[in-house]
């Protein structure tokens, strides 16, 4: 007797996104290949006006013959290039979604002749539930309250690390896998940075910690996700208590800088000194609850 073994169809991928629990989005993309093939076209005519083949002028060779002379490899990066960002900006918008990091994207499938299939990884701001962290922190600030007759003072006991840590356990907060793992990149790129700068390496490193990079990698995924924690804390209370910056703030930290090269440099990105200053008037409006 033959056994008939049934063969399972291929699944054809469909546009669309998945919310995972964490929050990480996966947008799944088809570009059709007759938008791949008009942007190859578009490329591979650019392309061939600086290919050079002896007895024409560049860019006056016949185009089969140029063509035949092009990286295909070139050709797709290009190709990629030129539609994957667009399909992914469609997306968003026909979504209505709104990221907060540049997508990790893996090319599903791409040949000659078939649709462009990509996912993209990303995520948008998680949600935050704050909870009763006000009653929280004040039973943690109430412990170096000394009571004097007509007076309330605090004693300088008061942790703004126990206190921050307080507020974080109250609150709930997913950072979504995708941005814990864009973080810890950045900070672990700035470690070895850092090494370069003192003229280590990383087995010098970890040799010194007596640590595997197993076990790195798992310290800074645990510092990126409990900072990540902390700045989207730190925000909803801001937003919460319509706490915000002036000018005057601005101009009173950029003054506080005595070296002026060091002043200038940061002048360039105001944004992200009022985004400082914001955070530091919170951290002081929870340390006075």
């Amino acid at each position: 007797m033959v056994e008939v073994k049934k063969t399972r169809t291929p699944i054809a991928p469909t546009e669309g996104y998945v919310r995972k629990p964490d929050g990480t989005l996966e947008i799944t993309v088809i570009v059709p290949w007759n938008e791949a093939k008009k942007a190859q076209e578009e490329i591979e005519t650019d392309l061939v006006k600086h290919v050079k083949i002896a007895g024409f002028r560049p860019g006056a060779a016949p185009k089969n013959v140029a063509k035949a002379r092009l990286n295909p490899e070139l050709v797709k990066e290009e190709v990629l290039k030129k539609v994957v960002g667009k399909a992914y900006n469609d997306a968003l918008t026909k979504h209505d979604l709104k990221p907060l990091i540049t997508p990790h994207v893996h090319i599903e499938v791409f040949t000659e002749g078939t649709d462009i299939v990509f996912t993209a990884e990303t995520c948008e701001e998680p949600q935050i539930e704050l909870g009763n962290y006000k009653e929280e922190i004040k039973k943690v600030t109430a412990k170096s309250k000394i009571i004097i007759p007509g007076k309330e003072e605090k004693t300088p006991g008061d942790s703004i690390d126990e206190i921050l840590d307080v507020a974080l356990k109250t609150a709930k907060i997913t950072v979504p896998n995708v941005l814990t793992e864009n973080e810890s990149g950045r900070l672990l790129t700035q470690l070895l940075e850092e090494l370069k700068k003192l003229g280590l390496t990383l087995d010098q490193y970890l040799s010194s910690r007596n640590i595997t990079p197993e076990k790195l990698k798992e310290e800074y995924n645990s510092k990126a996700e409990n900072d990540l924690k902390l700045e989207f804390f730190l925000r909803k209370v801001a937003d919460e208590e319509k706490i915000t910056v002036e000018k005057e703030d601005i101009e009173k930290a950029l003054a506080s800088i005595e070296n002026p090269k060091e002043r200038e440099e940061i002048m360039k990105n105001p944004y992200l000194v009022a985004s400082i200053i914001r955070q530091q008037k919170t951290v002081s409006f929870l340390s006075e609850l």
